[in-house]
């Protein structure tokens, strides 16, 4: 005989699957903040429900679901990050140039992802820009608010650089590159421009004079 509630435990199982990848889908192609923040809302309560169900579940099924659910995480931390990459964290197009232009000029240090001022206000830097740049903690970087509103950032003072080769590595919804026994955090847009999986041995620049550094630049995919 089935057992009937064990059945309906796992049709519930499989449909809140099914719903989690609908959603997870859905949010790779997100294009404004206000459609992230809505899929957000949806898959945080998928996770809550296919959390619900695991006391029932047998021990394979609740760490694939496990997986699952960090996958969840992983592509909405993605899809955040790409939409901050295109139009940064406000309503304003943020961008990057070498070329002059008039306007508010504020000079700060790059802390792996963003830009600290001297007030200690924090400015999106374009994860694009910052991985093309190959930029590291401590690099000096100079912003200029454009009269339009545009954010234009220059790199004016690099600071020391060593390279090390590392294993690309990924949880808690971000990617990691574990070299010299110990992990540095790296921005999705390197990992998508070099094309670079779980598992593939990365060469990545850090800075020479900070040991404790979180954040590095991937230089390539080996």
């Amino acid at each position: 005989m089935f057992d009937t509630h064990l059945i309906s435990k796992h049709k519930d199982f499989t449909l809140t699957l099914h719903i989690a990848y609908k959603w997870i889908n859905l949010l790779t192609f997100l294009q404004t903040s206000a459609m992230l923040l809505v899929y957000s809302r949806l898959i945080k309560q998928t996770v809550k429900d296919a959390q619900a169900l695991m006391s029932d579940l047998p021990e394979k099924q609740i760490k694939r679901l496990k997986s699952l659910i960090q996958d969840a995480e992983t592509n909405l931390a993605a899809a955040k990050e790409l939409l901050i990459s295109l139009v940064g964290e406000d309503p304003i197009v943020h961008h990057a140039n070498t070329e002059e232009v008039a306007g508010k000029v504020i000079e700060g240090v790059f802390d792996g992802q963003t830009m600290i001022g001297p007030d200690g206000k924090t400015y999106p830097v374009p994860a694009n820009y910052a991985s093309k740049s190959k930029l590291i903690e401590g690099d000096i970087l100079k912003l200029t608010i454009a009269d339009d509103g545009g954010f234009i950032y220059k790199q004016i003072g690099p600071v020391a650089r060593r390279q090390i080769i590392g294993t690309l590595m990924q949880h808690d919804g971000a990617y990691y590159v574990e070299a010299g026994g110990r992990e540095y955090r790296v921005l999705l847009a390197s990992v998508t421009y070099f094309k670079a999986k779980t598992g593939d041995q990365i060469s990545i620049i850090v800075p020479e004079d900070n040991r404790e550094a979180e954040w590095a630049a991937i230089e390539a995919a080996l």
